[in-house]
């Protein structure tokens, strides 16, 4: 699998662990629907299942004029995703990270989604370094 395919397989697992509060197992598990895991993937949800709390608040101190949770789903959890490898992620480049997540928003999001994620993830990016 991609790392490409990893980011959207993975949006798609968080997608239904916030919506339907499913475990992280399950949610890869149906997000899969019988087609092999990959460690990436894996890596990414169950990082950021464990580690929701750090990256909820880099989050929210980059966020203006907004909450959270008042956050489009789509936009909240490439948040997440973004911030994880930029955080987490030695071998991902945080630029790769953002442009990443700025892409798969273009896909996956509304019209604002991938410049509302490129703002937030550039205030991010200037506290984190790289």
């Amino acid at each position: 699998m991609k790392r490409r395919v990893a980011r959207e397989k993975s949006l798609q697992a968080l997608y239904q662990i916030d919506i339907a509060k499913s475990e992280p197992e399950e949610a890869m598990e149906s997000v899969l629907n019988g087609a092999p895991t990959d460690e990436y993937f894996e890596t990414l949800v169950t990082g950021i299942a464990e580690k929701r709390e750090q990256i909820d608040g880099m989050i929210r101190d980059n966020l203006e004029n907004w909450t959270l949770e008042r956050l489009a789903n789509i936009d909240r959890n490439l948040l997440r995703i973004a911030v994880y490898e930029m955080i987490h992620c030695e071998d991902v480049p945080v630029s790769v990270a953002m442009n990443e997540a700025i892409e798969i928003a273009k896909k996956f999001g509304d019209d604002q989604s991938s410049s509302f994620v490129n703002a937030v993830l550039s205030k991010v990016k200037e506290k984190v370094g790289n």
